[in-house]
């Protein structure tokens, strides 16, 4: 079987309409908005700040990211009064103070380097909405101390680091930062192996992945370079019937099919591509237990179909993606109080904004940039 149905429900009956997208999204900001403390930032989910210094600082799941989508999506038109600034700042003091990294994980050596979990995506939140020398050149030191790493992953890893070093060159024009992106570029090339995969070593384990959070087309996102990766994913594919996916029979953006259709769309043999989509729409949105958020949650898998239709045109797969919007919008109602990025409602919000403008900016990954 290439997914476990039972993580997997009927997709909403509710139809899209545009105002109550808008109305949801702008409804989520307001929240996250009320629920923001400087003292504790926000509240931590159970599954977010299990075994953490608590309040959750980082991109992945806690303040910065939860800033940096408050903030895209403020520029993109929705109301807002929040200070983003104020919060980004107590967010890198506060992870200075109590790093919240998961207690009793094999982390790699360089985990405050991490742009997910570690200081590296908090202080870019933090220099996007107020530049300082003094933070520039923290997080220039914190992509250099990463070179060494050999978690090739965009969580942990160079592939992570890389893409900040682009944002940054993108922003300043500075040759130090030129400088930043060609070692980086250099390091995470120098570690891909023959067959065009890269070893994640992390958590005491090594694996040769294929997702985007810990794996080959995250790190070809990252290079900017496809090499081989249409042909490993052609050979690695796993089919049947109609249907094709890849991993461990998982059907979420961080292990299976929704993570490689929605980064490798450009590249994948269309013929694949539409198999996997269909797969991530007939199997249905993931149940509430994985929620609504962007990494194994509804709207992860809704970026798929949004991807699709931006490489085909095809408006099926448009309206497709919308209905998994109203569906992760529904869950962020019946699933309160989770403000991450990547878990929570601030990455459904995202989706929704997409699916409402009809494209797809995957967050972070397709751009780290504020809009």
């Amino acid at each position: 079987m290439l997914y476990a149905r039972e993580l997997h429900e009927p997709l909403t009956k509710t139809p899209w309409s545009e105002a109550r997208a808008r109305d949801a999204v702008q409804a989520i900001v307001a929240d996250a908005e009320r629920a923001y403390s400087a003292d504790v930032l926000w509240p931590a989910h159970g599954w977010d700040g299990y075994r953490a210094a608590l309040p959750m600082k980082n991109l992945y799941v806690g303040a910065a990211g939860v800033v940096w989508g408050l903030n895209r999506l403020r520029r993109r038109g929705y109301d807002s009064t929040f200070d983003p600034t104020a919060a980004s700042q107590r967010a890198v003091e506060l992870f200075r103070a109590a790093p919240d990294y998961v207690e009793g994980d094999v982390v790699p050596e360089q985990k405050r380097s991490a742009l997910l979990t570690g200081e590296t995506g908090i202080a870019l939140v933090a220099w996007q909405l107020d530049p300082s020398d003094e933070l520039e050149a923290e997080l220039l030191r914190l992509v250099r101390d990463n070179l060494a790493n050999t978690v090739n992953d965009l969580m942990w890893g160079v592939p992570g680091t890389l893409l900040v070093a682009r944002a940054m060159h993108a922003s300043t024009g500075k040759a130090t930062w030129a400088d930043a992106v060609s070692a980086s570029e250099d390091a995470l090339r120098a570690e891909r192996e023959p067959d065009g995969l890269w070893t994640q070593r992390l958590w005491g384990e090594t694996w040769r992945g294929l997702s985007p959070i810990h794996g080959l087309v995250g790190n070809v996102v990252a290079l900017g370079e496809v090499g081989t990766a249409a042909d490993v994913l052609r050979e690695r594919a796993k089919l049947e019937g109609d249907y094709a996916n890849w991993g461990d029979g998982k059907l979420q953006w961080c292990v299976g099919a929704p993570g490689i259709v929605a980064h490798a769309a450009s590249y994948l043999d269309e013929e694949l591509l539409l198999a996997a989509a269909q797969l991530i729409f007939d199997a249905g949105p993931p149940v509430d237990e994985k929620g609504a958020g962007i990494c194994h949650g509804t709207s992860g898998n809704g970026y798929a179909l949004l991807k699709t239709f931006e490489r085909t045109s095809d408006e099926r797969w448009l309206e497709r993606a919308r209905r998994f919007a109203m569906h992760a919008l529904e869950q962020s109602d019946r699933l309160p109080a989770r403000y991450s990025l990547f878990t929570g409602s601030i990455g459904a919000a995202l989706f929704a904004a997409d699916c409402l403008d009809g494209r797809a900016q995957y967050p972070v990954l397709d751009s780290l940039e504020p809009e």
